[in-house]
């Protein structure tokens, strides 16, 4: 499957227009061949929100509005797309992002994982659990941004069969480790291709650093973006690659599967609840 990484500049509050930049680039990245299109972390309202109040105005309900209008162009181009969004929910407010194809609504995931940050010092922590999705032949996962510096969620979902795990993400200055390290090592780790897209642009006075990419299940970079411009990138992804768990490097001397070898009877410190407080809460 032919997949896309889209990193763009995002209006904050501004979701028409927000809502045309993904339109025309769900455009180009079918006419190259493109069957599922990646965006950026809260690409549909942007992120530096100051307030709840504020951040409440610009949510929407999952499904609703924002869903329906990407199941419109989905349809019409045969694609399936992952945007990230503020998505209203009763009280809450949580950065969610969404995976819709031609036949509608496939998935939403809620950010687990909240830094203090941007609009996430005022959305909920995500309360749905981890869950992989089929589209065609490929098995999909999502994290979101700050999601990645935990590897516990990477990991549940490779254990759950995921070829392809998508991270929709905003990354400030400060995150250049994670652009050149981690999602290389969230795909070594897990035997999985790893997408994050980041944007660019400044908002609420963060500059955010571009370096999206995609990494292989080697932990190898199949692609990646600038550290300034908005781009789009390409890439070819087998996912019977991300399916070949136990790999033989000299047969019966060398053999690796970094799942079959896991010792989860030994990990019990790392659901123990802790008593830290998280920051400004």
């Amino acid at each position: 499957m032919k997949v896309a990484g889209v990193q763009i500049d995002v209006a904050l509050g501004d979701t028409a227009a927000n809502q045309r930049v993904i339109r025309e680039h769900l455009e180009q990245a079918q006419a190259a061949g493109a069957r599922l299109v990646v965006f950026p972390e809260c690409a549909w309202t942007g992120y530096c929100f100051d307030s709840l109040e504020d951040a409440r105005e610009h949510a929407q309900p999952v499904p609703g509005p924002v869903t329906a209008s990407l199941h419109a162009d989905c349809a019409r181009l045969g694609v399936h797309t992952v945007v990230g969004l503020l998505e209203s929910a009763g009280p809450h407010v949580f950065n969610t992002a969404v995976l819709v194809g031609p036949d509608g609504l496939v998935a939403r995931y809620r950010k687990v994982h909240l830094p203090y940050l941007g609009v996430d010092r005022f959305t909920s922590l995500g309360d749905e659990p981890f869950a992989v999705h089929a589209i065609e032949d490929l098995r999909i996962g999502i994290n979101i941004c700050y999601d990645a510096s935990f590897p516990e969620g990477p990991r549940c979902l490779a254990i759950q069969g995921a070829d392809l795990v998508v991270l929709p993400t905003n990354w400030p200055p400060g995150a250049a480790g994670v652009a050149e390290h981690v999602i290389n090592t969230r795909a070594m780790e897990n035997g999985v291709y790893f997408m994050a897209v980041n944007r660019v642009g400044t908002e609420g006075g963060f500059r955010f650093i571009g370096r999206s990419c995609l990494c292989g299940p080697d932990g190898e970079t199949l692609a990646r973006a600038s550290d300034e411009q908005p781009q789009m990138f390409l890439a070819d992804i087998d996912p019977e690659r991300a399916r070949r768990k136990r790999i033989v490097r000299v047969p019966d001397q060398h053999v690796i599967d970094r799942l079959a070898d896991r010792r989860p009877e030994m990990y019990g410190a790392l659901i123990q609840p802790h008593q830290l407080q998280r920051p400004g809460r």
